[in-house]
């Protein structure tokens, strides 16, 4: 069984659009994060498929219901922060300031210990080891916050490509990767699930799971299986690519890869249930 998650965020809240959005708009703009989380709910339900949500503390303010529904529906909810600011563009007190609020946050609104966290943009890594050193002071036991590629936003290349302990107590499960002529590919999930034709993220996956027997763990945000957002003027040709090719072919490919892997909870798939 590998692991799906899902980083609770809206399209206006994505780290590429952030030079173009002011943050101070963010009350003023259509929110369609409800909707799209909704309708994630029905298909994972539909092939009996369980989920950790990474959610934005800013999101479960405004939608404590939206909060209420995941749990219900048997899924775990983790943190993806307060205001999704990335851990690297923070200090260390102003990050244990958002981990803290958006923990606390989370588990008034669901009755339920909250776990893991997701940094935004895949944000911790070489400078800013810290930040795993405040993710156990703040009560969490696991994060997902390395990505063991090369990429011009994020990532750690030479990164464990599977689950480790940066320190005692708290472990990091980095998103998955396949080693092919002594480099690490992507393979789960996000922008290259998107873009790529699908056979190519199959042949990934299914390449984790046989060749180095691992589970995998993959990930996508609510935005990307909603092709009528709200276009943001001004994205350089790089960002208009990135974030709206694909959109109207995510939701029948994620279809697909529900029926054609098991899925289930970070905390169950890698043995991380709360005591």
């Amino acid at each position: 069984m590998n692991a799906l998650t899902v980083d609770v965020e809206d399209y206006f809240q994505v780290s590429a659009l952030a030079p173009l959005i002011d943050r101070a708009s963010w009350d003023h703009r259509e929110c369609r994060v409800e909707r799209n989380v909704e309708r994630l709910l029905e298909l994972f339900a539909q092939r009996g498929a369980h989920a950790t949500f990474f959610t934005l503390g800013w999101i479960a303010e405004r939608y404590p219901h939206l909060v209420k529904r995941i749990v219900a529906a048997g899924h775990e909810l983790a943190s993806h922060g307060y205001d999704h600011l990335r851990a690297s563009e923070q200090t260390p007190e102003e990050f244990l300031q958002d981990v803290r609020r958006a923990k606390s946050m989370l588990e008034d609104l669901s009755g339920q210990p909250v776990q893991g966290y997701r940094a935004p943009s895949f944000s911790i890594g070489y400078t800013n080891p810290w930040a795993f050193d405040v993710l156990l002071e703040s009560g969490y036991r696991y994060s997902s916050s390395v990505y063991p590629v090369q990429h011009d936003h994020y990532g750690m290349p030479d990164a464990p490509r599977f689950p480790y302990e940066p320190r005692p107590g708290l472990t990091e499960i980095p998103v998955t990767t396949t080693r092919v002529f002594g480099r690490n590919l992507p393979a789960g999930g996000g922008g290259y699930f998107r873009l790529a034709p699908y056979p190519v993220s199959r042949w990934a996956l299914r390449r984790v799971n046989t060749i180095d027997q691992r589970p995998a763990i993959f990930y996508f945000h609510p935005w990307e299986i909603d092709p009528g957002q709200p276009r943001v003027p001004g994205t350089s040709l790089k960002t208009r690519f990135r974030h709206y090719v694909n959109l109207d072919k995510t939701e029948p490919r994620l279809d697909r890869l529900l029926r054609d892997f098991r899925w289930g909870r970070v905390d169950e798939v890698f043995g991380l249930q709360a005591a």
